[in-house]
């Protein structure tokens, strides 16, 4: 951030890049936990992870409430129509990480009952590999995130958002499996 000493005890900076470390410094997650995924997230909230360093320890479980929605675990066909409802009552600016193997490509659930990917219906902008991902690999992802908040900060005029997706390489492989990773846009 560009912080600039006019005179003793004043500060003069961008507004943008105040509202960005603002945003970057307090996200509020909402979890979608379906499988075990949320049993990951919710150890990267304990004290061992500290997840309250980055801004993000208060859970959410009102749409309203939440800028960042984690979907960690499978998602049903018959679930993805109340996933697209929560996406929709969050106020902008939001963001997704997809957690795991199974909300981000169907993972070992290859069937006709289970979402092959989240992307196909809510936008990603984070992708945590792994079955299931090891809180680092979560602490990654968000961390991830915060650059994307900083980068791109305010919505542009309109609300429409730019896609854009990363993908965290995992940091430690709970399966000796790959897990297909996709960068890119939508």
């Amino acid at each position: 951030m560009g912080i600039e000493l006019a005179a003793e005890n004043i500060i003069t900076t961008r507004l943008r890049e105040v509202v960005n470390w603002a945003r970057r410094s307090s996200l509020w997650p909402l979890p979608f936990a379906t499988a075990c995924c949320g049993i990951e997230f919710m150890a990267t909230a304990c004290a061992r992870y500290d997840l309250a360093r980055f801004g993000a320890e208060v859970a959410r479980f009102s749409p309203r409430q939440a800028d960042m929605l984690v979907v960690a675990g499978r998602v049903s066909v018959k679930m993805m129509p109340v996933l697209q409802r929560i996406y929709e009552q969050m106020t902008e600016p939001k963001w997704v990480i997809s957690m795991g193997a199974c909300a981000s490509t169907g993972g070992e659930f290859d069937t006709y009952a289970v979402v092959q990917g989240v992307d196909q219906y809510i936008p990603v902008d984070v992708y945590v590999p792994g079955c299931p991902p090891r809180p680092e690999t979560l602490m990654e992802g968000i961390m991830a995130l915060q650059r994307i908040v900083d980068r791109d900060g305010l919505p542009p005029s309109g609300g429409q958002r730019r896609p854009l997706q990363i993908a965290i390489q995992p940091t430690h492989e709970v399966r000796p499996q790959p897990v297909p990773l996709t960068v890119g846009g939508h």
